[in-house]
């Protein structure tokens, strides 16, 4: 079983950790990449579009979603 790979971003000027699987933050580091962006910038807009969705959760399921393209 794959252990989860902590790491902080700010959201609205507040430290934050998310804890995902190294398969998910490898998934998210290329959108990053494709996007021209940040992972911290990343994460910061699927953190506005999450709705009432975990942040990690919502992180894994746009992971997932872009890997299924």
């Amino acid at each position: 079983m794959a252990l989860l790979k902590k790491r902080s971003v700010l959201l609205s000027g507040h430290a934050t950790s998310i804890a995902l699987e190294p398969e998910f933050w490898a998934v998210l580091d290329g959108m990053a990449a494709e996007r021209g962006t940040s992972l911290a910038q990343l994460i910061v807009s699927i953190d506005r579009a999450r709705g009432e969705r975990p942040l990690a959760s919502a992180c894994r399921v746009a992971a997932l979603k872009h890997a299924q393209g």
